[in-house]
C-alpha cells in the first residue's frame, strides 16, 4: 500500500567550521551541528521557496527542521563527485522520461533494448531500466480483503484475523462514507467561494492570499482552510478527488465488490501464493496508463532521492551521482509479498546498493519471503530504507509489514532502516500528525510533510507521508555510499542513526494534542536525519 496522508488533510479542514577533503582524503574536521534545543522556534510562515525546499534547510541556521542538505553541498560536497550509486525504487512505477529524472535513470548495459531476448540471462526480457512486476494491474484489494476472499487456501488463524478486520471495516463503512461525503460538500463550498472571489477556476494560493475577505466570515474561513490544504494538495479540486476515491472505495466495500474481484488472476494470470512460477510482468515502467497517472507516487519518490541537481528545473534531489532502478511492484492498494521479495532480489542481483520501500501493510500471507529477501540483500551489502506508515500509531504494538522484525522481536538483519515523518514546524508539532512511531520499531525521522518533488509528464507537486520521509533518508544513504563506498550497509545505517539531530522536546503523537512523549521515546535512535552530520561521522569511520 502506497502510504497516503489523507488523514492529515482532514485534521487540518551550529556554527560553520573549516573542513578538509571528503571521501578518501581524510576526516572532516567541521564540528557537527548540535545544541538544537537552544534554537528559537520559527515564528514566521515559510516563504514559497522555503516551503518547496524545506527538507534541504538547516535547523540552526534557518530554524527549519530539514536535513541540512544545502549546508552539506556548500561546505562539504562542493566539487566532490564520488562513486555512482544505484538506488532501487520499489513503488508504483516511474515516469522515466521526466525532464528532471531522465538523466538519472539506471540502464542495464547488459541488455539489448527491445530485441525480445534475455541478453543478460537474469530471467527478465528487455529489462532496460528495471521491471514491472504488476504488468497491467493498477487497482488491487487490501491484503485482509484478499485473505477473506481466498480463505479456503490460507491458515485459519490468518483468516480469522483478516475476517475480524473486514467485518469491522464494513461496520464502519457507512458512517465513514457519510463523513467523507460531508467533507466533499464542505470543500466544494470553499472552492466555489474562492472561485468567485478570485475570478479564476484554477486559482493558486497566491491568488487566495491576494483576496481581501473584509467582513465576509465564510471567505475568511475558506482562505484559512486553503492555507492548510494547498501546501499539501495544491488545490481543493485535488483534495476533492482524493476524498471521492475514499467514497468510491467505501461504496465498493459496502456492496461486497472488494472481495469479488481477483485482479491478480484476471489481469496477470499469476498465483501469488506460489513462489516458483514463470517470470511475470513486463517492462512498462510507468504502468499501463498512457497518461502515467498511476506512476505519481513512484515518480515523486524518485525525485526526492535523485532529481537532477542544479539543472534549472523544478527540484533538487537529495543525492547527486545516483541512478534510479525502476521496480514497479506496488498497486493502488496492498502489495503482494511475492512481488516485493522478487523486486528486492532483483535489486540486489543487479547492482543496487540502496533500496527504497515506501509501502507497507498490516496483514501478510507470506512475510517469510520478504524477510528472506531482506537477508539476501544483506548478504549483497544492500541497505533497505522503509517507510514507517501513516496511521499515527505506535508500531511497537502493531505489526507492520515489511518491518525487519516480528512484533516485539529481534531484528532479522542489520541492513534495514525504518523512517518516520517530520513536520516543518519545530516544537511540539515536530512529528507529522499521521506518522507512525515506535521506540523499538522506527529507527529515525526525516522530512515528510508537504514535500515538493517530481510528478509525471514533467510536472511537480507536493505530497506527504512517511513515503516521502523514506526517500529523503535513502538519498542521504546514497550520498554516504557515494562518498564513502567502503562503508557497509550496516555501517551506513548506523551513521544515519548516530549522526542525526535530537531534541528533548515533548511531541504530539498521532495528531492528538493530549498524547505526548519526549521525542527520544518515539524512535530507536532518538534522531532526525541530517546529511551534514552524517558526512562528518562517515569521514571518521
Amino acid at each position: 500500500m502506497k502510504y497516503s496522508i489523507l488523514k492529515s488533510a482532514l485534521f487540518t479542514i551550529a556554527a560553520t567550521g573549516f573542513l578538509v577533503s571528503c571521501g578518501s582524503g581524510g576526516a572532516i574536521v567541521s564540528p557537527p551541528i548540535g545544541n538544537i534545543d537552544s534554537t528559537p522556534l520559527k515564528t514566521q510562515e515559510l516563504t514559497e521557496e522555503q516551503a518547496k525546499n524545506w527538507k534541504d534547510y538547516d535547523l540552526v541556521t534557518d530554524t527549519i527542521p530539514g536535513m541540512s542538505i544545502n549546508k552539506a553541498y556548500t561546505e562539504i560536497l562542493k566539487g566532490k563527485k564520488g562513486k555512482t550509486v544505484i538506488v532501487a525504487v520499489i513503488d508504483s512505477g516511474i515516469d522515466v522520461e521526466h525532464e528532471d529524472l531522465d538523466d538519472v535513470i539506471w540502464t542495464n548495459e547488459d541488455e539489448i533494448p527491445n530485441n525480445g531476448k534475455d541478453d543478460d540471462n537474469n530471467g527478465y526480457i528487455d529489462d532496460i531500466h528495471g521491471w514491472n512486476f504488476l504488468g497491467d494491474i493498477v487497482d488491487e484489494n487490501l491484503e485482509y480483503e484478499r485473505i477473506v476472499r481466498d480463505k479456503a487456501m490460507l491458515p485459519a488463524d490468518m483468516v480469522a484475523k483478516a475476517q475480524k478486520e473486514y467485518d469491522k471495516k464494513v461496520e464502519e463503512a457507512a458512517q465513514q462514507k457519510a463523513f467523507y461525503e460531508q467533507q466533499i460538500a464542505a470543500v466544494k463550498g470553499f472552492d466555489a467561494k474562492l472561485e468567485a472571489a478570485t475570478g479564476k477556476e484554477d486559482y493558486t494560493l497566491e491568488d487566495v492570499n491576494a483576496v481581501d475577505a473584509g467582513d465576509d466570515q465564510e471567505l475568511v474561513q475558506a482562505k484559512g482552510i486553503a492555507g492548510r490544504v494547498f501546501p499539501q494538495y495544491e488545490s481543493f479540486k485535488a483534495l476533492i478527488g482524493l476524498l471521492q476515491d475514499e467514497v468510491d472505495g467505501l461504496t465498493a466495500l459496502l456492496n461486497g465488490d472488494k472481495i469479488k474481484t481477483n485482479y491478480r488472476k484476471d489481469i496477470l494470470n499469476d498465483d501469488p501464493y506460489t513462489w516458483d512460477t514463470p517470470v511475470y510482468g513486463n517492462n512498462e515502467y510507468s504502468g499501463p496508463d498512457p497518461e502515467k497517472a498511476d506512476a505519481f507516487h513512484g515518480t515523486h519518490v524518485a525525485g526526492i532521492i535523485a532529481a537532477e541537481r542544479d539543472n534549472g528545473l523544478g527540484v533538487n534531489g537529495v543525492a547527486n551521482n545516483v541512478e534510479i532502478m525502476v521496480l514497479r511492484a506496488v498497486s493502488q492498494a496492498d502489495e503482494y509479498d511475492k512481488d516485493i521479495a522478487k523486486a528486492i532480489r532483483y535489486a540486489a542481483d543487479n547492482g543496487a546498493t540502496v533500496i527504497n520501500g515506501s509501502f507497507g501493510k498490516y496483514h501478510s500471507t507470506n512475510p517469510e519471503w520478504v524477510w528472506e529477501a531482506i537477508k539476501y540483500a544483506e548478504s549483497k551489502d544492500v541497505l533497505f530504507v522503509n517507510a514507517a506508515g501513516n496511521e499515527g500509531i505506535d508500531t511497537d504494538f502493531t505489526q507492520v509489514y515489511p518491518q525487519d522484525q516480528e512484533l516485539a522481536g529481534a531484528e532479522i538483519s542489520d541492513n534495514f532502516i525504518t523512517v518516520g515523518a517530520l513536520n516543518y514546524e519545530y516544537g511540539s508539532g515536530l512529528l507529522a500528525n499521521f506518522s507512525n512511531y515506535g521506540k523499538s520499531s522506527v529507527d529515525v525521522f526525516a522530512p515528510g510533510v508537504a514535500i515538493y518533488s517530481t510528478a509525471p509528464n514533467n510536472e511537480y507537486r507536493n505530497a506527504g507521508g512517511t513515503s516521502m520521509a523514506a526517500p529523503a533518508t535513502a538519498g542521504v544513504a546514497a550520498v554516504i555510499r557515494s562518498q564513502y563506498p567502503k562503508l557497509t550497509a550496516a555501517q551506513v545505517k548506523q551513521v544515519i542513526m548516530d549522526s542525526g539531530l535530537t531534541t528533548s522536546a515533548r511531541v504530539v503523537l498521532g495528531g492528538n494534542a493530549e498524547d505526548m512523549k519526549p521525542f527520544g521515546e518515539t524512535t530507536v535512535s532518538g534522531k532526525m536525519v541530517n546529511l551534514y552530520n552524517a558526512l562528518i561521522l562517515a569521514s571518521k569511520m
